[in-house]
């Protein structure tokens, strides 16, 4: 396959492509990891304020994730790809020299529009420029690197940490330098511009909004006290801001979320799963990590090193996932897999104490937990648009991944919220316990996943419902 008379690289393609979404999916478990460290560089800030560093990326993330894919498809993917990468490595070199707390939240924001400007833009000119015979791989490949750089993260994050937290966002540098050049030479400009593409900038400031929000007074109600009139107004603002974001979006040309798609059963249900799990498996990663450095007095190296058995269960049990789905529904094995996250945390919450004791106490329910988020998560994220048509598959992806974003900040604001200022043994049960109600409801809701029975006769469809050709 040639287009502009070049050859298309395909391991080049796919290795500029997939690499720049793993390094900023990367970025986010290696900031875990340096949290306790970033916060010893910063003192006189609560935890709340602490947890800005890892909200502010994420609520800024979901609401431009759409948008700037509509952006990209103005512009062109290749210039959206570059510019995105450009700022993403811009803004990781001003968090490293951030002089305050606020600072690095505010670079951190900008290090988040430039991730959500890049990873629509990487995958639309992949599926562009793949011959079709390896359209299909190359997609799995990308959407693999999400689960490398899970796996990959807590130890990169620890031996970095050893050196200096700096370093967490100074690595960035040479990597993304590095993609720039070789997709300003390698990647080709395959994809068309569309002129007419529409952007819900409105819709994205309502949901930045809402759910910062929200944010806001969950993670400061401990600390402001839930009956101070900034955290009352904080939670009427939210609500104010999400209802009129939702009464918008229904009424908008182009809107973040398209009204027809919450009619599909699989694509509603895989989203509200993707959000249930979302939160317990942030929630659960940071107490973890917490729980290791706080409790059990561990560096942020040994912490990396304990922590990266459960994510290196992921990239194996995605694959035993999606033989599985082959035999049983993609719900049962998202149920399966949430089931597997609950079991892993509560044999965790029974198990640890005060004095440390890895290889039993925390080991064994971490590699449960581990197991699981390979069996849910690729087939939460993969169902979302299993019955969508073709021409809706990329918002579809789009709105599951934003799904999954709200999710995590809703779960990091409810352990900051139960943690609050007193980070000890009680309060961790106590947090452990909610992470595996809230796992127990994902199972759950995993199970409206699968498609419901065909109730029309052939050939019948009730308008403005898209059904599958095949299930």
């Amino acid at each position: 396959m040639e287009l502009n008379s070049q050859p298309v690289r395909t391991g080049p393609l796919l290795a500029i492509l997939s690499g720049a979404p793993f390094v900023a999916s990367l970025d986010l478990f290696v900031v875990n990891v340096a949290f306790g460290d970033i916060a010893k560089s910063f003192p006189g800030h609560s935890l709340g304020e602490f947890s800005w560093i890892l909200n502010g990326y994420a609520i800024v993330y979901a609401a431009l994730l759409i948008p700037l894919g509509r952006w990209a498809d103005r512009i062109g993917p290749k210039r959206a790809f570059i510019a995105g990468l450009a700022l993403f490595t811009l803004a990781s070199a001003a968090c490293a020299f951030s002089p305050s707390l606020w600072m690095l939240v505010a670079f951190r924001i900008v290090q988040a529009i430039g991730a959500a400007a890049l990873t629509p833009a990487s995958l639309g000119l992949l599926i562009n420029a793949l011959p079709a015979a390896k359209r299909q791989s190359g997609v799995r490949i990308w959407a693999a690197a999400g689960a490398a750089a899970a796996a990959f993260g807590p130890v990169v994050g620890g031996i970095l940490v050893e050196a200096s937290w700096h370093w967490v966002f100074l690595i960035n540098l040479p990597i993304g330098i590095a993609l720039l050049y070789f997709a300003v030479r390698l990647v080709p400009d395959v994809a068309e511009k569309d002129p007419d593409a529409g952007i819900d900038l409105v819709g994205a400031a309502l949901l930045i909004f809402g759910i910062g929000a929200l944010a806001l007074a969950l993670v400061q109600g401990p600390d402001w006290g839930w009956t101070d009139p900034r955290i009352i107004v904080a939670f009427a603002l939210a609500a104010i801001t999400l209802i009129t974001f939702w009464w918008s979006n229904s009424r908008h040309a182009a809107p973040l979320i398209a009204p027809d798609l919450l009619k599909v059963r699989t694509f509603t249900w895989s989203n509200i799963t993707a959000i249930l799990f979302s939160a317990t498996f942030a929630a659960g990663l940071l107490a973890n990590i917490m729980w290791l450095q706080e409790v059990w007095g561990y560096s942020a190296l040994r912490t990396g090193l304990a922590v990266a058995p459960g994510p290196m269960m992921v990239p194996l049990f995605a694959i035993a996932g999606g033989a599985l789905t082959r035999k049983y529904s993609a719900g049962r094995v998202a149920a399966l897999g949430s089931a597997f996250w609950a079991v892993g945390t509560l044999l965790v919450l029974l198990s640890v104490g005060t004095t440390p004791n890895y290889a039993v106490e925390l080991l064994p329910g971490w590699i449960i937990a581990g197991i699981g988020v390979g069996l849910a998560l690729p087939t939460i994220l993969s169902q979302a648009t299993a019955d969508l048509p073709a021409a809706r598959s990329a918002t579809g992806s789009a709105v599951v991944s934003m799904s999954r974003q709200i999710g995590t900040v809703l779960g990091v604001s409810v352990l900051i919220a139960v943690l609050g200022a007193a980070v000890d043994y009680e309060t961790f049960r106590q947090a452990w316990w909610i992470i595996f109600a809230i796992a127990l409801v994902s199972a759950v809701a995993s199970l409206g996943m699968t498609p419901a029975p065909p109730s029309l006769t052939p050939g019948d469809t009730p308008s403005g419902v898209i059904v599958s050709e095949k299930r």
